[in-house]
This record gives structure tokens, C-alpha cells and sequence, in this order.
């Protein structure tokens, strides 16, 4: 049976906490600069892999193993620097447990961040199948000249009409109160740092796969996109008015749908 709230993490708990958030934490900046580094190998990896391979809306993915290799790196550099806040305050939660002498194994906070990649590389496998059986059965559906942009367009669109939805709302705020999320949800050992991973990423999933489903429309493979959709997330998870934030992307995804639709050739070139 799981634990409750409050026997997972006293209210003592949660007061340190909050008063640890006051000052800088050594432990804590170097978690987010670890975080950041390897988002930014993840970007020079990426540049480097892909360089030359990006040829616009509804790129080719490659091969299985190609795309699900290049996905975890692209996710690192996407998705890491918006998670950093959830990984902190989940690292800060292991560090009082270890100073209150309770069961906090070194090396969760990795676990926790493992499982949350673990959630975002199913959702990479399940797109990729259903991109790749579509366009098995429908060949040429997503070319250019035979409607591919009309597509492309579309599913741009629908991403951001999902922006307003009720369902982004809430999966948004459970990724932007990761203290809360903690709270509820803690889990000792090493299975249960996985097991919140997974949930967390599981969250995210229900937040941006819009935006991800957005990101096939435009180029998977094209670097620029995949930074511009890493903006949107961030943006949207981590500034302070999160109803403009995330306001904002709708209207800028709307005029991408239309931009792509009407004058795609403006959008050429953000393959970097």
C-alpha cells in the first residue's frame, strides 16, 4: 500500500525545504549546471548528427534504432533545462531524508531522471510507429506536392488549439508545482525514484505531446524546430505568467499552421 503524503514527507520536511529555497545550495547549483551541460552536449551531438539531414515538413526518421538514439539526445537538449526545477526539488527532498537518517539511496535523483526519459522514449516509439504505418499505407501522404503541407499545417493547428484545452491546463500546472508533485507522490528506494520518473514524464507526455506531434509536422530531424519547440516548453513551464505563456505559443503555433499552409517558402531554412 502506498504511503501517504504526510507519512512520505513530514511537514518538517517541506519547511526545510522551503527555507533551503532561500539560499543557494552548492549540492543544487552543481545538479542544474550537470542538467544544462549535458543539455548542451545533447544540442552540439545533435547539430553534429544531424547536420545535412534535415529536408523539411515530415521529415524521414530513419531507421528504428537511428531514430531512438538521436530522440533520447534530442530529448536531453529539449527537455532538460524545463525539468531542472522538478530534478532540484526532487534532489532536495533526498538530501534532508539522508540528514534525518531516513532510507535515501545515492543516486536516485539519476533514477528519477531516467525513468522520466523512459516515458518521453515510449511516446518517441508509439509516434514513430504510427508515422512510419501511415506513411506505409498512404505513400506519399506526407510529400509536399501532394498535400503533405496542408497536413502539416493542420496538425500544427490542432496543437495549438490544444493549448486551450482543460487537459493542458492541468498536466501544465502539475509540471510547473514540482514541490506538490513531490509531496504526493514520493516514493523511497531506487524503484520508487523510477516509478516518480515515470509518472512525471508521464505528466509531460499529457503537456506537450501536441507539441512534440507539432515538431514531426515541421522536421523531426531539423535542429532549428526542435529549438523553437524547446523554447515553447520551457517558456510555458518555467516563466511566471503561465496563462501568457502558454497563450502566447497557441498564437505562435497558429501562425506557424498558417505560414506553412499559405507561404511555406518563408518558413525555409530553419534547419540551421
Amino acid at each position: 500500500m502506498r504511503p501517504s503524503a504526510r507519512a512520505a514527507v513530514s511537514p518538517a520536511t517541506a519547511a526545510g525545504s522551503t527555507a533551503a529555497a532561500s539560499r543557494v545550495d552548492p549540492r543544487e547549483a552543481g545538479l542544474i549546471a550537470v542538467l544544462l551541460i549535458l543539455a548542451a552536449a545533447s544540442w552540439v551531438f545533435t547539430s553534429t548528427q544531424l547536420s545535412g539531414m534535415d529536408m523539411g515538413r515530415w521529415t524521414e526518421p530513419g531507421p528504428l534504432g537511428f531514430f531512438v538514439a538521436t530522440w533520447v539526445v534530442m530529448l536531453a537538449a529539449m527537455m532538460f533545462p524545463s525539468v531542472a526545477p522538478m530534478v532540484v526539488a526532487y534532489g532536495r527532498i533526498q538530501s534532508h531524508r539522508r540528514k534525518m537518517a531516513r532510507y535515501a539511496p545515492a543516486g536516485s535523483t539519476a533514477v528519477f531522471v531516467a525513468g522520466y526519459l523512459i516515458t518521453w522514449t515510449v511516446f518517441g516509439v508509439v509516434a514513430y510507429s504510427l508515422y512510419m504505418s501511415v506513411a506505409s499505407l498512404a505513400p506519399g501522404l506526407f510529400a509536399a506536392d501532394q498535400g503533405g503541407r496542408y497536413l502539416a499545417a493542420g496538425v500544427i493547428m490542432a496543437a495549438a488549439a490544444y493549448q486551450l484545452t482543460p487537459a493542458k491546463n492541468v498536466s501544465l500546472m502539475k509540471c510547473r508545482t514540482p514541490m506538490e508533485f513531490i509531496l504526493h507522490r514520493m516514493r523511497p528506494g531506487y524503484r520508487g525514484a523510477l516509478r516518480m520518473g515515470v509518472e512525471h514524464g508521464a505528466w509531460c507526455v499529457a503537456c506537450c505531446w501536441a507539441l512534440m506531434v507539432a515538431l514531426f509536422a515541421l522536421g523531426v530531424m531539423s535542429i532549428g524546430w526542435m529549438a523553437l519547440i524547446g523554447a515553447f516548453i520551457a517558456g510555458e513551464k518555467m516563466l511566471p505568467w503561465k496563462r501568457l505563456a502558454n497563450r502566447s505559443v497557441a498564437v505562435a503555433l497558429a501562425v506557424i499552421a498558417l505560414g506553412v499552409a499559405l507561404t511555406p517558402a518563408a518558413l525555409v531554412g530553419m534547419g540551421m
